[in-house]
């Protein structure tokens, strides 16, 4: 039978209002992107070389060494202050702190928060903080587009969509990477799928990149690995070797996190000066490794095009993994992407020195895929991150195992990644499994059971206590005790409201009333509505049950559903996820016994009562 009223998706036209709402919020957020990143240069020229500039440079490159060991602690003093008298959600690298606006704060962000987090950003970046612009990006860009929708009126769900449209967009805005972006917003920020959510990220995401173009350009932004078409077999065995140390690390960078964050809290000061305890960290580090401070694109260029020394490899992948694991857990500002594309290319460039060579850069192309596929734990936005940033193609595939590899190792081995671990520490519970809900695949039909029972509206209420209590002490009551919401019709068979069993037997046995007076409006359900749609019916006018009537005779009862059925089809879901069973036997043993059909589904709760 074919059910013309349910579609693969239920989409309103308002996503046409939302989406063109995106397309602003993404030119802003571009816009915001670009300045994050001249402010970055602004400051880093400012701090380590004297000069009003916004031109690219590095920290490392200062002619003081005294400015590598000092200057990171003034920028953590100054992050310290701004968190303690402007906002304290400033601290981190803003992955956090947007999925916790979106669990648990109704996607509003504060409007300071979009100037104080760039800033925040700059300053630490600028002063040799090991991080990535990319963090305070997701934030700030998902700050304009809560800010836009706090001036509308909107749904919760819709302000959530124009905060991750403008995540996204900063995003792609920063490495003119659109796909890697939509990814991200699905794998980490939306938690669903759906047109509502898509449409708008998307073209958040492509306007960010169309502003981006010519203000910053559209070439990839490194150099390619020049990877060949064909690649030896052994080459593919070795990216899983690659992917199992990439997830290594991976586990490794969010210890160490961690165990820096736990750290800095047994530290007998205010949380205000931690951010300059870690700069003293970075300064530190900075002398004996320059290149490791700041965001280092540089860097992560000599390492996908195989120009790297084997002093930056192995300076690089030691330094810059302590030094921004240590002192991003004293709560500085600052993102994780740029840090993970340089310890994961790191980390292949020293693979690639006793790995054979495949081309220039090929080990540390395929190893960052898999570090961020342990860290991040979002394979398909590494691996597409990493084909955007180089435009290796040819690198698919080794980049598939590679990640691949890291993601199991890693989502085995840890319950959570570097971003969704702070959550975690908050108290709040994040799931990032995303399934078809088994209440959306099941009909009303398959699972409801018949209305045994029914009144008349001319029937006394207490004739009917009496009946049901009779029933109550007969052995032969049973079937009409098990209903527990009672139809009430009209002189012509048709559904006038209902009654409960919990009011018949608590009432008079005199009562004189007609049971049309007592009868409350029934909510009803079609048999071919999904039971999703009538557990949000349910919710929605705070019922427990629903009367089955056909769409083509709607004042005609077919049945009852109760949330026991809804439970019920839970039940069905659960069963084929963890029942296992063979199909074929090459020596069969006799009859096979059936798997689970919904027909005997109702069997697995005894009498039908509710529990």
């Amino acid at each position: 039978m074919k059910i013309a009223h349910l579609g693969d998706f239920q989409v309103l036209p308002r996503v046409v209002v939302i989406t063109a709402l995106a397309a602003p919020v993404g030119a802003v957020a571009a816009l915001v992107a670009v300045g994050l990143l001249k402010l970055i240069a602004l400051f880093t020229n400012l701090c380590f070389h004297g000069r009003l500039s916004f031109g690219q440079t590095t920290p490392g490159s200062t002619a003081h060494w005294w400015l590598i060991l000092f200057m990171p602690v003034l920028g953590g003093l100054i992050i310290g202050l701004m968190a303690r008298f402007g906002s304290e959600k400033i601290r981190g690298h803003g992955m956090p702190e947007a999925i916790e606006s979106i669990l648990v704060g109704g996607s509003k962000v504060q409007p300071r928060l979009a100037v104080l987090k760039p800033v925040s950003s700059a300053i630490s970046i600028g002063t040799g903080g090991p991080f990535g612009a990319e963090g305070p990006i997701i934030m700030t860009g998902g700050a304009v587009g809560s800010i836009l929708a706090q001036f509308l009126r909107v749904t919760t769900d819709e302000r959530k969509t124009l905060l991750v449209a403008g995540s996204a967009a900063g995003m792609a805005a920063t490495f003119n990477a659109p796909l890697a972006a939509i990814l991200l917003a699905v794998e980490l920020l939306l938690f669903e799928w759906r047109p509502r959510s898509y449409l708008p990220v998307a073209v958040g995401a492509v306007t960010a990149t169309v502003v981006r173009g010519p203000i910053l350009g559209t070439a990839p932004l490194f150099g390619g690995a020049h990877v060949p078409a064909q690649l030896p077999v052994s080459t593919y065995a070795l990216c899983i070797v690659a992917g199992i140390v990439a997830g290594l690390l991976a586990l490794l960078a969010t210890w160490l996190v961690y165990f820096s964050e736990d750290l800095f809290a047994r530290v007998p000061l205010h949380w205000m000066w931690w951010p300059a305890l870690g700069g003293a960290v970075i300064g530190i580090g900075g002398l004996a490794e320059p290149r490791a401070l700041g965001v280092g694109y540089d860097v992560i260029d000599q390492l996908l095009t195989g120009r790297a020394t084997v002093g930056l490899i192995l300076g690089i992948l030691v330094v810059k993994t302590l030094i921004w694991g240590l002192s991003l857990g004293s709560g500085t500002s600052g993102g994780v992407l740029a840090p993970m594309f340089m310890i994961g290319g790191a980390l292949g460039a020293a693979e690639g020195l006793v790995f054979p060579s495949v081309s220039p850069g090929f080990w540390a192309l395929v190893s960052l895929a898999g570090v961020l596929g342990g860290v991040m734990r979002s394979p398909l936005t590494g691996i597409v991150f990493c084909l955007e940033l180089t435009h290796e193609m040819n690198a698919l595939i080794p980049m598939v195992i590679t990640a691949s590899s890291a993601y199991l190792l890693s989502v085995i081995i840890l319950k959570r990644s570097v971003l969704t671990e702070k959550i975690a520490r908050r108290g709040l519970h994040l799931t990032r499994e995303y399934s078809v809900d088994p209440l959306e695949v099941h009909l009303v039909r398959q699972l409801e059971t018949p209305a045994t029972t029914t009144f008349r509206r001319d029937q006394s209420a207490g004739g009917a206590t009496a009946l049901l209590r009779e029933a109550h002490h007969s052995a032969d009551g049973d079937g009409l005790l098990a209903q527990r919401l009672y139809p009430v019709l009209d002189d012509g068979g048709r559904l006038i409201g209902v009654v409960t069993r919990t009011e018949l037997l608590h009432g008079d046995p005199d009562d004189t009333r007609p049971l049309s007076d007592l009868a409350r409006p029934a909510i009803t359900a079609h048999p071919d509505e999904t039971l999703r749609t009538i557990a949000n019916r349910m919710a929605g006018q705070h019922v427990t049950r629903v009367v089955v009537v056909p769409r083509d005779r709607p004042g005609h009862v077919e049945g009852i559903l109760s949330l026991r059925h809804l439970l019920e089809a839970r039940r069905v879901d659960l069963h084929e996820e963890q029942h296992a069973e063979r199909i074929l036997m090459p020596f069969p043993r006799g009859p096979r016994q059936p798997a689970l059909a919904l027909s005997a589904a109702t069997d697995a709760l005894g009498d039908g009562s509710d529990r």
